[in-house]
C-alpha cells in the first residue's frame, strides 16, 4: 500500500491526490504537519535514497526552511540531522512525500508520477 504524506492545504499535494485517484491508485493519506513520518522511517528513506540529495527532502520553498536558514546548513548536514529536523517538523519535508517501502517520490511532477506509480 502506498503511503502518502500531505498537506490539507498544500495545493502540490492536491494536484498530486487528484493524479493518483484519476488513475486508481489506492494510497493511505497521512498529515505531515499534524503527524510527520517517524525519525526512523525518515533515516531509512534517506539512506535508501542517498542517490538524492538531502535537499530533495526539504521544503526549500518554505518559510520554516528560510526561517532556520537551512540553505546554509544543508550541505554540512549529516543523515541523522536531516531525520530529527524533518520528523520534528512537517513543514520541512517537500510535499507530497509518496512510499511504497521501495519507491519514493517528493513533490507532485506527472511524467515522474508516470515512471514511478503507473
Amino acid at each position: 500500500m502506498i503511503k502518502f504524506y500531505g498537506y490539507k492545504r498544500c495545493s502540490t499535494s492536491k494536484k498530486a491526490q487528484k493524479w493518483l485517484d484519476q488513475h486508481h491508485i489506492a494510497y493511505e493519506y497521512q498529515d505531515l504537519v499534524e503527524k510527520p513520518p517517524k525519525q526512523e522511517d525518515l533515516l531509512k528513506w534517506l539512506n535508501k535514497f542517498q542517490d538524492r540529495s538531502l535537499r530533495y527532502f526539504f521544503n526549500t520553498s518554505g518559510q520554516v526552511y528560510r526561517q532556520m536558514h537551512l540553505k546554509d546548513q544543508i550541505n554540512s548536514m549529516s543523515i541523522e540531522e536531516a531525520a530529527t529536523l524533518l520528523s520534528q517538523n512537517g513543514k520541512l519535508i517537500k510535499r507530497p512525500l509518496i512510499t511504497d517501502g521501495d519507491k519514493l517520490t517528493c513533490g507532485f511532477k506527472e511524467n515522474i508520477y508516470e515512471k514511478v506509480w503507473l
